[in-house]
């Protein structure tokens, strides 16, 4: 009785996460990201380069973005016509923008996302699950069939394909169940993981990272009852993340962007903008320095906000 109640609850919970990995859609950039139709005319208008930039920077300047492209560009989709957020990518086989991309799985025929990932976890978890369980009730049944202990009917065969079936893909979702287990501890992507973000100065593989307790929390959230259960339930909106950027000394805290003269300290820059409401309260903890301050001493760092400054490309 309870293999067969534990067996419908695998089961159940499976097939709830498959069906929200499958069927929730993809979150888009907010309109805010995307370009006015005065932008696009300048944009259109200016030849290529820093003329551009300009462009691009002027609708950037009120945006949360802090990572830039390979040469220092702001990150612009030219087929959605839109400042990509951080973390946001443009998914060629569903030909948009999707928010904290991680990969396009053509198992789930969707895209792996900020509003979806949780049920892409809990699906390969609870598959996992459902395959153990199933390798295990049928294991004293498969040994039994090796030492000719069933009656020679086809149900021989259904035995054995059952539990190697089972089993193989215990192993596979294991691995791949593990792999995203990582991810989360460290607050990455797939897409990330091979190409690190890049921020105005450099780029940091783990700028997103906040911490192993804060960065499981910005995928299942802070309400623990719902962590194992197929409902959305990750922090943000998907457009804005904290970074590890503004965990800095307490000293620094006085010099915006935690610039001074240790070259140790000059790569890792506060956010020029604060975090939304619904991220902030992951980094409570942790001193930031005030906008006043920053505007003080604006005059000595020479521009207006420091996360959306793009060097010249080359």
């Amino acid at each position: 009785v309870v293999c067969l109640v534990a067996y419908h609850i695998f089961f159940m919970l499976f097939v709830w996460s498959y069906w929200k990995t499958i069927f929730t859609l993809p979150m888009n950039p907010s309109k805010e990201f995307h370009l006015s139709y005065s932008d696009k005319e300048s944009l259109e208008r200016e030849p290529r380069g820093e003329s551009q930039q300009e462009v691009l920077r002027r609708a950037a300047k009120d945006l949360p973005i802090y990572t830039r492209t390979m040469s220092g560009a702001i990150r612009y989709c030219d087929r959605c016509h839109l400042v990509k957020p951080d973390r946001c990518h443009h998914c060629s086989v569903c030909d948009k923008c999707i928010l904290k991309m991680d990969h396009h799985c053509p198992w789930v025929n969707n895209c792996v996302g900020f509003s979806n990932y949780k049920f892409f976890l809990l699906f390969l978890a609870y598959s996992l699950l459902y395959c153990l369980f199933i390798a295990a009730t049928d294991l004293q049944y498969f040994i039994k069939f090796w030492t000719n202990g069933l009656p020679d009917t086809q149900a021989k065969f259904h035995i054995m394909f059952l539990f190697f079936a089972a089993a193989m893909f215990s192993v596979s979702l294991s691995s791949l169940f593990g792999y995203h287990c990582w991810l989360v501890s460290k607050n990455k992507s797939t897409l990330e993981v091979f190409r690190a973000p890049i921020f105005r100065h450099r780029t940091d593989k783990n700028g997103f990272s906040l911490g192993f307790s804060k960065n499981l929390r910005q995928v299942f959230g802070d309400e623990k009852k719902y962590w194992l259960l197929p409902v959305f339930s990750s922090l943000g909106d998907g457009c804005s993340f904290p970074t590890c950027l503004v965990n800095q000394d307490p000293e620094l805290a006085s010099t915006p962007g935690g610039l001074n003269s240790s070259s140790k300290n000059e790569n890792h820059l506060f956010p020029a903008k604060p975090l939304r409401d619904s991220q902030s309260h992951l980094l409570t903890d942790t001193p930031s320095w005030s906008e006043t301050t920053a505007k003080a001493e604006k005059g000595k760092v020479g521009m207006s906000n420091p996360a959306l400054t793009m060097e010249n490309e080359t």
